[in-house]
């Protein structure tokens, strides 16, 4: 071998033709074009007949854009052996154990993640890893740690900062931002993984969210928040609050208010409803029994969120490539938000263009038009029709670049 070794590739060049386009903008399908890709980016959208010669026949199948995936967990350690093994990672094996997580991420279809607590800082890392093409993954937006009050949710790992009153809150965030973070994320009450607090113990007081969520948005960074119980989530969004994870038990009332200040949800239904996923992990029986107890509640709240037109986004909080009840966590989650009344064209919303629009990168991701990057999954099934559909996933791209093609059509295999 002589010359350089390349990295991975990170920008692609190709024509696909002979497909059913769903592009997160138009609500119907769009048949008879092709999309041409240069540099990573979709150049043009253009009639079937100009494709070219050398166009890729996709047999006619459906092709949105990429998910994005707004809870994402690289370094997930809930309580049990499974969890206890990756608390016990040296920072170089955490390292690997993210990378090989966002590598498995990226071939589920989840071509960006919005991460929500990571330990030690490795996310930031694994982002310029996976940017400059030395392993394969999604595009990272991140929270860095998350900022929780002392003995609070998740402070017993190193995805959390430890905060007591509203100078330190302001501290924590300025810390992540140094750090690089995107946004902010606080833990504004109780949840299903902290064996000394419940699901609607509220956790920091008004002046610290107010001082968490003013400097956030001093320094461009919106504020979401672990959430359970409707008063505090209630409080927060008076104080400003961008978004809602769980949101385990809310209100009519509540529900509107977000509805009305344009606060989103996301939503994260699986994780009451992953009974078999807690016992890959020996999770204890405590959390589980809170969490699959919180199950009902946790769909109600949901189904308020969105008869009150609450802006709900994709997130499974589950690793999304995890092996679970016959598909992966993140369809799992999609499938469960289609079941609790939210229409298969609006779950296909909430997965792309949605989040992108929270992230503020719907310039970039969450749509297939040009300028954005060419992100995108394809499938035989229309998922606007059934969300079950991308059970059946076989060619993901990222950046024009195929890295996963299971019928062999671009002429790379996964």
């Amino acid at each position: 071998m002589s010359g350089a070794v390349p990295s991975l590739p990170t920008r692609g060049d190709a024509v696909l033709a002979n497909l059913r386009l769903i592009d997160g903008i138009t609500p119907d399908e769009q048949e008879g074009l092709a999309i041409v890709v240069r540099d990573g980016r979709i150049a043009e959208i253009v009639p079937q007949a100009d494709a070219g010669p050398d166009a890729t026949d996709l047999g006619g199948a459906y092709v949105m854009p990429g998910l994005i995936n707004m809870h994402t967990h690289f370094s997930l350690s809930l309580p049990g052996p499974g969890g206890d093994a990756v608390s016990a990672l040296e920072p170089h094996e955490l390292a690997l154990h993210m990378a090989d997580g966002a590598r498995r991420t990226l071939l589920s279809g989840v071509t960006t993640v919005r991460c929500v607590a990571e330990k030690g800082g490795a996310d930031f890392a694994l982002r310029r890893a996976i940017e400059a093409g030395h392993v394969p993954g999604p595009r990272i937006f991140t929270a860095g740690r998350a900022l929780c009050c002392t003995g609070g949710h998740g402070h017993d790992a190193d995805d959390t900062v430890e905060c007591d009153g509203a100078d330190a809150f302001a501290r924590g965030v300025r810390s992540q931002v140094k750090a690089g973070a995107d946004l902010i994320k606080l833990m504004i009450s109780g949840g299903i993984a902290g064996e000394h607090e419940q699901i609607t113990t509220p956790q920091l007081t008004r002046d610290e969210m107010a001082a968490a969520i003013s400097t956030a948005h001093a320094w461009g960074r919106k504020v979401t928040a672990h959430a359970g119980p409707a008063a505090i989530i209630a409080e927060a969004i008076e104080l400003g609050l961008d978004c809602v994870e769980h949101g385990y038990e809310l209100t009519p009332e509540v529900a509107a208010v977000m509805a009305a200040r344009g606060v989103a949800l996301v939503p994260t239904l699986v994780v009451t409803r992953a009974g078999a996923f807690f016992d890959d992990l020996g999770v204890p029986p405590w959390m589980q029994e809170r969490s699959l107890g919180a199950g009902p509640r946790h769909l109600a709240s949901y189904r308020y969120a969105l008869e009150a037109g609450v802006d709900v986004l994709l997130g499974s909080d589950m690793p999304p490539f995890w092996d679970f009840e016959g598909t992966s966590a993140v369809v799992r989650e999609l499938e469960h938000m289609q079941a609790g009344g939210l229409a298969a064209s609006g779950v296909v919303h909430a997965a792309t263009a949605a989040p992108a629009r929270w992230l503020d990168a719907d310039d970039r991701v969450g749509v297939l038009a040009p300028g954005r990057f060419a992100d995108l999954i394809a499938m035989p099934a229309d998922p606007s029709a059934d969300i079950a559909a991308l059970r059946g996933i076989d060619l993901v791209m990222k950046g024009g670049v195929v890295v996963r093609d299971d019928a062999g059509r671009t002429g790379a295999r996964r």
